[in-house]
Parts: structure tokens; sequence; C-alpha cells
């Protein structure tokens, strides 16, 4: 078996060399991507082939980045081999600790030079470009791990469900509550029918933490000699350099980021949304802050989302489930207390919480769907639950540390977040920013401002991607990209 390896590989760098490189990385590459890992069965026990660990490489090395790329490393089944980001000072501190991976800006030069290296790629970049980025690792057959939110438009996160399924791909999103055990045992209680039927869901959250809900600066400022900060827009549309967008605050920019519901959707959303089954909303609708200036006179800040929101979605029938409303909170705001939860009891946690409210009782929880507590109507305590073991042992190794497992294993090994879950859950997440974007359209008439979309309850055709009812609001399911991305 050994020999036909070898054998393999001469042929494969045979036809390398005969081929240019681009042809090759777009007819030939993705189909060969599953030989690149030799499970150590194959070879006997005891002998650890060089491909046995998982050739990773990086996308945004900073910040989040950071963090995934040290749980990865940490697993002990991945290797390091390639890395990338438009910040050198972000990226110091990795790059010091992966010193022998080749580092670089454009990850498009670290796809098509270190392609033969790669078996998988891990995108932690500003949310504007998880998009262009993951589509084209996916194309050469790359398994993915993608920081949620998955995409900035719904649009996006449905071609990178449909790429990830036609290509049979290992995925995960990064809502590591995924994998926690708060998150299965809600899971456990509510689909065992503990608190009965639910058709009120209310979420929220602390964010923003950063600068929202205020003008794009003008000025302009010197580019840093350290960032490329054409490749950082990449995809966004040309604007001059300003320390505003840069580390983080870009998730206050339309133009980069997803605002409050980008940043903490996909983790608190998540925990109802995968335990009542919900898909794709038939619904929604939202109120913003207004902002003024002076008594009466409004300003709106289209470029930015709002400091705080209230969005509403409604999700039908689904197979025994009845509909259900959920409900979320942004920037400060909470929902009101259920009357069982006793007095002193949390509302949840430091970044917000989950509450759903059934026929039998509530169920709350924290964050990443921590520390979960069930009050039920007759004051009776939670009944041993009949499938938490099996559930808890899926989500044993770590969220990043089960997709190097799983991408070990091939297609169809089990994942918590694989873009199958993740892609329906971000499109959901991005409705209510589709909503917000909806909310802020507006034109000056006679001083005061007219909004056409505001107050409005937006219907979705989830399946076709359209709203039906207000067209205007269309153009926010898929943006523009700058020419030449």
């Amino acid at each position: 078996m050994y020999g036909l390896i070898i054998f393999r590989n001469i042929i494969f760098n045979y036809i390398f060399d005969m081929t240019t490189r681009r042809k090759f990385l777009k007819k030939t590459l993705a189909g060969s991507a599953a030989f690149f890992i030799v499970p150590r069965h194959v070879l006997g026990r005891g002998y650890t082939a060089p491909s046995d660990k998982l050739g990773i490489a990086a996308i945004g090395i900073g910040g989040r980045g950071t963090s995934n790329l040290m749980n990865s490393f940490a697993s002990n089944g991945a290797n390091i081999v390639a890395l990338c980001d438009v910040d050198d000072r972000r990226a110091k501190q990795m790059r010091e600790q992966f010193s022998e991976a080749p580092y670089m800006r454009d990850y498009r030069d670290m796809l098509e030079n270190h392609h033969k290296d790669i078996d998988a790629v891990i995108v932690s970049s500003a949310d504007h470009m998880h998009y262009v980025q993951s589509m084209a690792a996916m194309d050469l057959g790359k398994h993915m791990y993608i920081e949620k939110p998955l995409t900035h438009d719904i649009w996006e996160a449905r071609k990178l469900t449909e790429m990830a399924a036609n290509k049979k791909l290992v995925t995960q999103m990064g809502n590591q509550g995924a994998s926690g055990d708060g998150t299965r045992w809600i899971d456990a209680v509510v689909q065992e029918g503990i608190i009965g039927e639910v058709k009120e869901v209310h979420v929220w959250t602390n964010r923003p933490v950063w600068p929202q809900g205020i003008p794009v600066p003008k000025e302009t400022m010197p580019v840093p000699k350290e960032i490329d900060w054409n490749l950082w827009l990449g995809t966004a549309p040309w604007r001059a350099y300003h320390e505003a967008f840069m580390p983080t605050r870009w998730r206050g920019y339309w133009d980069y980021g997803t605002g409050a519901l980008g940043d903490m959707g996909c983790h608190l959303i998540d925990v109802p949304f995968r335990a009542l089954k919900l898909g794709y909303p038939t619904s929604v609708e939202c109120s913003l802050t207004n902002t003024y200036q002076d008594f009466f006179e409004e300003v709106v800040y289209d470029e930015t989302p709002p400091a705080s929101s209230v969005i509403h979605l409604e999700f039908p029938k689904r197979e025994n489930m009845p509909a259900v409303e959920l409900h979320w909170y942004d920037g400060g705001i909470e929902p009101e207390r259920p009357d069982l939860l006793p007095a002193n009891e949390p509302l949840g946690d430091w970044g917000g919480g989950v509450i759903m409210k059934g026929s039998k009782g509530v169920l709350i929880c924290g964050t990443y769907g921590s520390n979960p507590k069930v009050f039920l109507n007759d004051g009776s305590e939670v009944p041993e639950l009949k499938n938490m073991a099996s559930l808890v042992e899926n989500g044993m190794s770590g969220h990043q540390a089960q997709w190097i497992n799983a991408c070990k294993e091939g297609y169809g090994a089990y994942t918590s977040s694989p873009l199958s879950q993740a892609g329906p859950l971000t499109e959901t997440v991005l409705m209510g920013n589709l909503a917000i974007r909806a909310a802020l359209l507006h034109e000056k008439v006679e001083n005061r401002y007219k909004f056409p979309g505001r107050r409005k309850k937006l219907l979705w055709d989830g399946e076709n991607m359209k709203i039906t009812n207000f067209d205007m609001a269309n153009q926010f399911i898929k943006r523009d990209y700058r020419k030449g991305w």
C-alpha cells in the first residue's frame, strides 16, 4: 500500500509539472484531495504516516484566528502548514509560534502555491471575506472550519452549503457552544418533551461592545506598513484607510461586519434553532434605536447597524412541533423575566441568554447554552433524560478537535455544526440584518425622513431566498463585490 502511495505521488508531481498551475488547480486537485490523508489502520498499528496529521492552513490568524489555531494544534491531530493574514501586526504571535509554516498576505497565493500540503483550511477573517476565501478553498476540495457567522450575506451562506455537499467536505462553523454539554442537555430536554410544546423563544445579547449607530469616518490616515489595505478591503467597496475599522471594530460597519446579530446570533440562536428544528423563518420584522442630533431632528446612519435593535422571527409548524415566535434583543435590551423564574435567579449571563417558554415549563440558559435550568409548572424536578449520554459523547473532543478528527475519518463523520446545519442557521441570523437594513432605507422629504421599509413585516420565501412583499429589501440578500473580487 505504501508503495502505491509513493507511486501515486510521483505521477501526481509529473502531471503537475506538465500542466499549468491554474488549470491543474481547477480541474484536477479537487478530485485528488481525498488521497492526501492515509488513516492509521491502513499502515498498521503503531505506525504514524507523515500524512497522518491533518495539514491545516489558516486565513486570518490574529484574534479569534489565534484561538482557532492553538485549539487545533493542541488536538495533536493537526500540522500547521501555511499561514495567511493581511495585518502583520496581528499575525506576529502565530508566525512566531509556527515559524516553519510559510506566511503570506494573499490567500489566493497560499492556495495556489501550497495546495499540495493543505488538507483543510480555517477561515477567521472579517465577515465580508468569509465567502470568497472559503469558496476558493472548497473548490480545491479542502475541508473547512469557518468562523461565525458563516458569511456576510444570505446568498453566500446558501452557496457555501451547497458546495460543501457537492464536494463531500467535512465542515464546521465556529460556534463552539454547539459542541458544549449545555447545548446537548437542552436538546434532550426539549426533544423529550420535558417543557412541553414551545411556541415562544427569547434570545438576547450584550453586544455590541464596539461603536455602532455612528457615522463612517470621512478623514483619511496613512496605511501602516504592516497592513495590505487593498487585500483587507477585498470584496468591499474602496474606502481610504482609517484606524476606526481595525481591529475588530469592523463588526460595526455593514461593508465588513454583521453587527451584534452576526457576532452572537450564531451562538445564541443556535440553541433553540437545533433543539426546535426550526429551519427557515416565514417572516421578520424589527424595531431600532432612533438617533437625534437636535429636537425632532433625526439622523440616519445607514452604513452602520443601530446601537440596539429588536427582531421578531416567525417559524412554521415542523413535524409534530407547533409554530414558533423567536424574539431577539441586543444593545442592552432584555426580555421580560418569566413568572416561573425566581426573583434572585440571574437572567442569562454576561453575554446574554435564551428563554424557551413551553406548555409545561420554562428553560433558560446563558451564552453558548451554558448553565441551563428548567422550571416546571408543577414544581417537579427534571426526570432522567434518555438520550443525554449519546449527545454528550458526540461533543466530548472539543469543537476544533472534533472537526480535525472528522476530517481524518472523511465525509460523513460527525461534527456539531456542519454547513448543512450552520448554513440555514446563518441565513436565519442574517434575516434579522436584512430587516434592519430594510428599516434603515430612507429618503428626506421636507426636512423629515421617510422610511418605506420601517414598521413592515417582511414575508420570506426561504427556498427561493426572496422577500415577497417589499422588493427593495431583496438588495440585501446578495451584495456586489468590488471589481476583481
